[in-house]
């Protein structure tokens, strides 16, 4: 059989990964960014101005794929 040194290897990413409710809280977490994306998209420019941003900005913003979640968010 295998030495449990090599087994160890061959079942090592098995072994690291997330928790279900990590990944449940992920998959809640990128669901809810997709959404957020998607309704800054539908506020006009008055709506933006407010939230001291540009067309342009929201425009960028809402057309990164839910999983490009800022680095400080994670």
């Amino acid at each position: 059989m295998f030495r449990s040194a090599r087994a160890l290897t061959l079942f090592a990413p098995l072994l690291s990964l997330p928790r279900p409710a990590l990944l449940l809280r992920r998959w809640t977490e990128m669901r809810a960014l997709a959404r957020q994306r998607r309704h800054l998209a539908a506020l006009d420019a008055v709506q933006l101005a407010d939230l001291g941003l540009t067309p342009d900005q929201a425009r960028a913003e809402a057309a990164r794929p839910f999983w490009d979640a800022p680095r400080h968010w994670r």
